[in-house]
């Protein structure tokens, strides 16, 4: 993604979450990978390479080439995989436009996208460049976003009100698209992939699992937070939204009743 299209910025501390996130959500995402005999993989949208050292970790045969559109984020990732001796010539970063890939028909064995199309303008454009360079019998995975699914309790109306125009923004702005996981599935059919499944992952924390809510809570208002600057600088909220919100969610994460519900969708499919 440009620089222009990321609504958290790129400052080190946005940078920092990426991999907290990452790390935080790996037995989510990274649940059974199809990527086992795979030997020449293709990241899209690779960012500071959070989830491409996660890959190599679980995969030490395999080879990534990530891309990316944002020099600033590529930076940090080549510094961070350079520091990591035991996947040295696993792994290489390209600054690319993922809708006018320069890589030729077939030459990768399996694609990887996590979190990328909610942020670009024509995902079919690009989830066909990638068929394109991928060869036949290979593996996709797409991990994407559907915050038309965010609840919480007790009921927080300026952190509603803030998800409200974090969304518009994203979608009406930004061009990007903040429900795009429901539709991965009639992507990537209009685009000739098979065996496509799609899986609704889903937070739903409650009483039952006090520690595990205590825990997402915090990186949910990180998230959210992260983007704050970006919105009050471009008058979508104001100041006095963000601190209400910043009340709220503390009084969620102290209230013993509380209620946090979040899914995605992560959807695969063969070429």
């Amino acid at each position: 993604m440009s620089d222009q299209r990321y609504l958290h910025g790129f400052t080190p501390e946005e940078q920092d979450r990426l991999y907290r996130q990452a790390r935080y959500l790996a037995h989510e995402v990274h649940d059974h990978l199809p990527f086992r005999n795979c030997r020449n993989l293709l990241e899209v949208g690779c960012g500071v390479a959070a989830q491409t050292e996660l890959l190599l970790r679980h995969f030490p045969d395999l080879h990534v080439t990530g891309i990316d559109s944002s020099p600033a984020n590529l930076t940090v990732a080549r510094s961070r995989l350079a520091g990591l001796a035991w996947a040295e010539g696993h792994w290489d970063l390209h600054e690319v436009d993922a809708t006018r890939l320069p890589f030729r028909k077939g030459q990768f064995d399996g694609a990887f996208l996590c979190w990328i199309l909610e942020h670009v303008p024509d995902p079919a454009r690009v989830l066909s460049e990638v068929r394109r360079v991928l060869r036949d019998g290979s593996p996709i995975v797409c991990t994407e976003v559907q915050n038309a699914s965010f609840f919480i309790d007790p009921y927080s109306p300026n952190t509603l009100s803030y998800w409200m125009a974090f969304n518009d923004y994203q979608f009406e702005e930004l061009h990007g698209d903040p429900f795009v996981g429901a539709k991965l599935g009639n992507l990537l059919l209009a685009l000739g992939y098979r065996d496509i499944r799609t899986e609704v992952k889903t937070f739903h924390l409650d009483n039952r699992r006090p520690g595990d809510r205590a825990e997402f809570l915090a990186f949910w208002a990180e998230l959210l937070l992260s983007g704050a600057p970006g919105l009050v600088a471009a008058g979508k909220v104001d100041p006095a939204t963000v601190d209400a919100m910043k009340v709220e969610l503390d009084e969620v994460a102290r209230n013993p009743n509380s209620v946090f519900w979040y899914s995605f969708v992560q959807a695969r499919a063969i070429v």
